[in-house]
């Protein structure tokens, strides 16, 4: 039996580079699961510029670029390419572009779910979107 496939969404990855509470606590038992094999991780590659940047309160340059080399030893990379981008501008059931590439990227790796605590974003998706405590729950 293959493990889950997951991709996990900005604000998951957020949650845990910054330890928001009350969120840090699941966000890092679904990085966790991810690191030890127990679920295969993926992150959109567009997701990883906008952790830079939004990173950059809190963290230096150099802090960022070690967690983020950190973050995609963890989990696999996503690309994001003229077919995803195409598909995405032509997709009018995502009000949220960047949103709809999160989706594109999930169909690209035959992900079960997308870990996001914004499902109302997901709405639309092809790819079931889950909170993590509920993907807690089922690994």
């Amino acid at each position: 039996m293959r493990n889950m496939c997951v991709l996990i969404d900005t604000n998951i990855l957020v949650d845990f580079l910054e330890k928001r509470e009350p969120y840090t606590e699941s966000a890092t038992a679904v990085i966790r699961l991810c690191a030890l094999g127990k679920a295969t991780g993926y992150i959109a590659a567009h997701s990883i510029s906008n952790l830079f940047f939004v990173l950059r309160k809190i963290y230096s340059v150099s802090e960022r670029r070690e967690l983020l080399k950190a973050i995609c030893g963890i989990l696999h990379i996503s690309a994001i390419d003229e077919n995803k981008i195409l598909s995405a501008l032509q997709n009018e059931d995502f009000a949220d572009f960047e949103d709809c590439l999160q989706g594109e990227c999930a169909k690209e790796c035959n992900a079960d779910y997308i870990i996001t605590r914004n499902l109302r974003d997901f709405l639309k998706s092809e790819v079931k979107a889950i909170m993590p405590e509920e993907f807690l729950k089922m690994v």
